[in-house]
Parts: structure tokens; sequence; C-alpha cells
């Protein structure tokens, strides 16, 4: 299959689109970023990867950092997470202190906001500190995405921080229900600080290789996690990946993936590759407007997908 052609169909066919949707300004370092950008990536079981469009940029990875939190975190504590945060659908807002307060202090699961602050909480509690926490999370994607030089950001990380008095409610709400082991401010700034991670979409597409190939490097052949993990981390970004929209993006794209506020997509194809995409502008539920068409238009083109 010429996956080059397919991808620069695809750009000329989404270009159109780059003016939609509208630019994450909650976070006011992210509302500085130019809208018009594209940009996907796809990586091979022997190494090969294809590109088109600025797959060079890096951009803030967001909520995608939390498939690599939740992957640690599991390897770490196994069955235990559960004891922590669910893997259902949550049906609501990524930053619901609602749905929280009705669940008492248990995340739905580990991608929304509340979810992904109680696995950073169970990291903070094996590394022992945030700096040291951070350390391992930046060990981790240095080595899955072959990359040495990964940094994130510390202007987008304070900016979330100045900005993030929900998430810290989301916090203090789960250490009411005795959901909570360090520090809220801590933890919290670790969770801005991974989310604050800048990568561009060759690096992720390679980060996720692992994932599509059952926990192992196909490349390296080094074992990241083991197959039954590597499922069921599939299985919650099928369910779970894009919010209250995770529905709608499996009907239409038909792959296990991950959204993040950045513009940037994440998803795997099993046993085939892992792919990439990254577009500013979010649609209603914050994800990529022109992301999420480009990676529908890849499958359809392709006819790859988990269905």
């Amino acid at each position: 299959m010429d996956y080059q052609k397919i991808l620069d169909e695809i750009y000329a066919e989404i270009k159109p689109e780059l003016t939609r949707g509208k630019v994450a300004d909650y976070i006011p370092a992210l509302a500085e970023v130019p809208q018009e950008q594209f940009a996907m990536s796809l990586t091979l079981a022997d190494g090969s990867f294809y590109s088109v469009g600025d797959s060079k940029q890096k951009f803030s990875i967001q909520s995608i950092s939390k498939v690599f939190t939740f992957t640690l975190a599991l390897d770490i504590y196994s069955k235990d997470l559960y004891k922590r945060v669910g893997v259902e659908p949550s049906g609501n807002p990524f930053n619901s202190l609602v749905q929280l307060e009705y669940e008492h202090g248990k995340p739905r699961n580990p991608f929304i906001n509340a979810g992904a602050i109680t696995v950073t909480d169970t990291l903070v509690s094996h590394y022992g500190s945030e700096e040291k926490t951070i350390q391992g999370i930046m060990d981790f994607l240095c080595l899955i995405s072959a990359n040495e030089e990964l940094y994130f950001d510390p202007i987008v990380a304070a900016s979330e921080m100045e900005h993030g008095d929900r998430n810290l409610a989301l916090a203090r709400l789960m250490r009411s229900f005795g959901n909570f082991e360090n520090d809220v401010h801590e933890t919290v700034l670790t969770y801005s600080k991974h989310c604050a991670i800048t990568m561009n979409t060759e690096e992720l597409s390679r980060a996720m290789l692992f994932l599509a190939f059952g926990g192992t490097d196909p490349i390296t052949g080094k074992i990241i996690t083991s197959p039954s993990r590597a499922k069921r981390i599939n299985a919650v970004m099928l369910t779970c990946g894009h919010y209250d929209a995770s529905g709608e993006f499996a009907f239409n794209v038909g792959l296990p993936g991950k959204s993040g506020v950045g513009g940037g997509i994440v998803a795997t194809i099993p046993n085939k590759m892992s792919l990439s995409v990254w577009s500013p502008g979010l649609n209603k539920y914050g994800n990529s407007h022109a992301g999420t068409i480009a990676l529908e238009k890849f499958t359809t083109k392709t006819e790859l997908s988990i269905f």
C-alpha cells in the first residue's frame, strides 16, 4: 500500500477544514498557537515511517500523556490500580466535578482529568517526589519514542497551574473521599508538567508503536508492557480516549485513540502501525476537528480499522 500517496491525498483534502474549530484558549499559552497547521505521521513495524505537513513541529501533547502515565502505573500497580480509578466511559465533560462527587471520589476512567490526576498521584507515591516522577515519565517517553531529547514546556505548565483551579478542586474532592495520597498542589503540578510535554507527530507515532504490537516494540524487540495490559490500554483508548465523543470517534474512525487539547491525536492499528495527527483547531468536545476527519479518511482509504 502506498501510504505516502494516501497521506498526501488526505493533506490536500483536509486543507479547507483547517480554519474550522477553535484553538484551546482556557490555557492561555495554548491560545497563541497558529490554527492553520496540520501534520500526520505513521510508523510501521520495520521502523519505516511516513509523514505529511508540519510533522517536525513540536506541540503540547496535553492529554495524550495520560496514555503513557496509565501504562507506567499499570506496570507498577497492576490490578490494584483499578481500586482507585475505573475503566468505564464517562459520558460527561473531561473535568466534571459532579460525576466525581456522585461516584464518591473514584474517577470513571484514567483519561478524564480526575482519573489522570489519580494516576499521577500513584506515580508520585511510587517515585517519591514531583521531580523524580517527572524524570520517570520522561525516561519512559524517551525510551518508547527512541528520542533522548524530549522535554516539557515550563511556560505551558505554569499557564496550566495558573488556570488550574478545577484540577485542584478535583484533587481536593478525591482527597476528601480518601482517594488521594500526596500533596494536592505537588501532584497537580506534576500532572500539569507531563501534559506540557512537547513532541511532534513523528515522535508520537513512534512512541505508540508498542501498543500496536501487544506491548512489545517491534523495532527494538524490547518488551514495554505485557500483552494483557496493552490490550486493556487499547480498550480504554477506544471507549474513553475522546471523552464524551469517544463513541462518535469509534463509530467514524474505528481505532483506539487518544486526543489532547493541544490538537494532537494518537491511534493504533493492531499488528499494523501506529499513527499521530495534529491540528490545533478543536471541535466542541475538545478534540482536533481536522485531525479526527483525517483519521476517518485514512481508515476509509486504507480499509484498516479494528472493525
